[in-house]
């Protein structure tokens, strides 16, 4: 089958790329998801897409959300990106694992320890910053006072 030709029914692994396109804790999961159900044109997983493109923390994961509804021949929008921190209390999730760690710890036990404890925000701003990923985290990092 051609992939400019829509499927109309639902793939047979149809529950865990809907699952996957829910999974937090990884974008590349959900981006995966995304593309794939977007080759399938079906009431669900338009439902699905809207819900994606609406409201994943990762902007580039919206986008591909609305590049897959609109070439289901969906008429969206594209959300505004978010303006702010995309996870609420960023600021003092990042302060309160700093302050959880020895007080000569290095940036990347830091680095570790968010990922460990926190793979939802970890992998939000990974998928948001990209490239930028790490010099933001070190930044937040450094600016924190030790103790």
């Amino acid at each position: 089958m051609k992939k400019t030709e829509e499927k109309s029914t639902l793939p047979e692994n149809y529950e865990e790329l809907k699952k996957q396109a829910s999974r937090t804790s990884n974008w590349r999961e959900r981006l995966d998801a995304v593309e794939e159900l977007g080759k399938w044109k079906n009431k669900h997983i338009v439902d699905i897409l809207m819900r994606v493109m609406n409201n994943d923390s990762v902007y580039k994961i919206q986008e591909a959300a609305f590049r897959q509804l609109k070439k289901l021949g969906q008429d969206v929008q594209m959300p505004p990106r978010k303006k702010g921190d995309l996870i609420k209390d960023i600021t003092k999730i990042l302060l309160r694992i700093k302050k959880s760690l020895p007080e000569d710890h290095s940036y990347e036990e830091f680095k570790e320890k968010l990922q460990k404890m926190r793979l939802d925000v970890y992998d939000t701003y990974e998928g948001d910053k990209g490239a930028d990923f790490d010099k933001w985290l070190e930044n937040m990092w450094v600016s924190f006072p030790n103790k």
